[in-house]
C-alpha cells in the first residue's frame, strides 16, 4: 500500500514563506512525475507544479518566480517552497505522484490547509 503524507501548512501573513512537504512510502519500484494541486473554496483544483524524476519542473503562472518545486528521490519525498505568498494562495494544498507499486498508479495526498491573511 503506496500513502502520500504532507506536512508544512499552516497560517501566514502576507509576504511570509511556507515550505511544504510531501513523503511517499509503502511497497515503491519507481516514482515519476510529483506535484503540488491547490483547491481554494469554490474553485477547481489546480496545479501548482510538477517535477519529473529527471528534475525538469513547470509552474503555474500565478506561482512563477514565488513557488519553487523540488524531490529528494532518495527519500521519495517533493517538496514546495512558497515565497511572497499572497492571500490569493489561500487553498487546500495536495501532493501528486506518478508511481509504479504493483502497478503504475496515481496517488493524492490527504492535503493540508494554506492560509494566508492581508
Amino acid at each position: 500500500q503506496v500513502q502520500l503524507v504532507e506536512s508544512g501548512g499552516g497560517l501566514v501573513q502576507a509576504g511570509g514563506s511556507l515550505r511544504l512537504s510531501c513523503a511517499a512510502s509503502g511497497t515503491i519500484f519507481s516514482i515519476n512525475t510529483m506535484g503540488w494541486y491547490r483547491q481554494a473554496p469554490g474553485k477547481q483544483r489546480e496545479l501548482v507544479a510538477a517535477i519529473t524524476s529527471g528534475g525538469s519542473t513547470n509552474y503555474a503562472d500565478s506561482v512563477k518566480g514565488r513557488f519553487t518545486i523540488s524531490r529528494d528521490n532518495a527519500k521519495n519525498t517533493v517538496y514546495l517552497q512558497m515565497n511572497s505568498l499572497k492571500p490569493e494562495d489561500t487553498a487546500v494544498y495536495y501532493c501528486n505522484a506518478a508511481i509504479t507499486s504493483v502497478v503504475p498508479k496515481t496517488y493524492w495526498g490527504q492535503g493540508t490547509q494554506v492560509t494566508v491573511s492581508s
